[in-house]
């Protein structure tokens, strides 16, 4: 059986019939710097034909454009970003961001780290953290691109985001993850199974060593780019049974979490988190999670 037949059969099993998908490119508005200046408009004047994605407030589909949407005076003037849709949804969940001190774990290429500062209008802070030392260059580019005034980067191991000493009120960890066959032609020659499980270890040393910066009241947001429920489902069932975390309910896009994956039957508030399945956009795995008031 080839690589692509046992994804596919896995998907097959999880309730999703294969579709080729690829995503759209998308970007989001920055309405810190962009207010009263009625950007999709002055956009379409220019040739960049735009269409509203409905599951966004700031997002919009790109369309076959006369100008590129990366090369206008108006992306480097950090008006926008190009963000792929689904990405765009994780930043957005948090409650109360004005103000608050958050933590961006695995925060490279910087794209959520913008729209974390945007949707805190440049207040409170934001310490972005990335392992690589080369991506920090492309983070750093993009928040000085978009004017963010509020926000830190340091080149740490998320894993290690304890030793910065400090509590955060709001966490958000896109992890990283397998990715997905919409946004990689090649996925299916590049995975395998191992590579789920690999990942899905990563991620919950990251998730666990997030909880120890979260502050009372917190919240943690936590994302992928995969289908695979080792890194979906599977993880956030662990960390409801291991890390005493609860899952929130989110109002976004995508279905209810699976509650039975394989023949396994996960805690019934998995199924609060949203998973979405390739279309328009990449696949993509998101949920927000705080910590038990009362020991179950």
């Amino acid at each position: 059986m080839s690589s692509r037949e046992f994804f596919v059969n896995r998907y097959a099993q999880l309730g999703w019939n294969f579709r080729v998908a690829e995503a759209r490119q998308a970007i989001r508005i920055n309405q810190t710097n962009a207010k009263s200046k009625n950007l999709p408009e002055r956009l379409r004047s220019i040739g960049v034909q735009l269409e509203k994605a409905p599951f966004l407030e700031s997002g919009y589909w790109v369309g076959k454009s006369k100008v590129s949407a990366g090369a206008t005076a108006e992306y480097l003037l950090g008006l926008y970003s190009i963000q792929e849709a689904a990405a765009q949804i994780p930043a957005t969940l948090f409650t109360a961001l004005r103000g608050k001190t958050v933590l961006d774990a695995c925060a490279a290429p910087g794209g959520k780290t913008v729209e974390l500062s945007d949707l805190m209008g440049n207040t409170g802070s934001v310490v972005a953290l990335d392992v690589n030392k080369m991506r920090l260059a492309a983070l750093s580019n993009q928040l000085e691109r978009c004017h963010v005034s509020n926000a830190v980067v340091y080149n740490l191991d998320a894993r290690q985001a304890s030793r910065l000493s400090l509590k955060f009120d709001r966490i958000l960890l896109d992890v990283p993850c397998s990715g997905n066959f919409a946004s990689d032609k090649l996925w299916f020659n590049r995975r395998t199974l191992k590579d789920a499980e690999r990942n899905a270890q990563l991620q919950r040393e990251i998730l666990s060593e997030a909880l120890k910066c979260l502050a009372p009241n917190g919240e943690i947001v936590y994302s992928t780019c995969s289908l695979e429920p080792e890194e979906d489902e599977l993880n956030m069932d662990w960390a409801v049974k291991n890390l005493n975390l609860q899952i929130e309910k989110v109002n976004c896009h995508g279905e209810k979490g699976l509650t039975e994956v394989f023949g396994q039957k996960l805690d019934a508030s998995v199924e609060r988190c949203k998973r979405i399945w390739p279309e328009n956009t990449q696949g993509f795995f998101v949920c927000k999670l705080t910590k038990r008031t009362v020991q179950p």
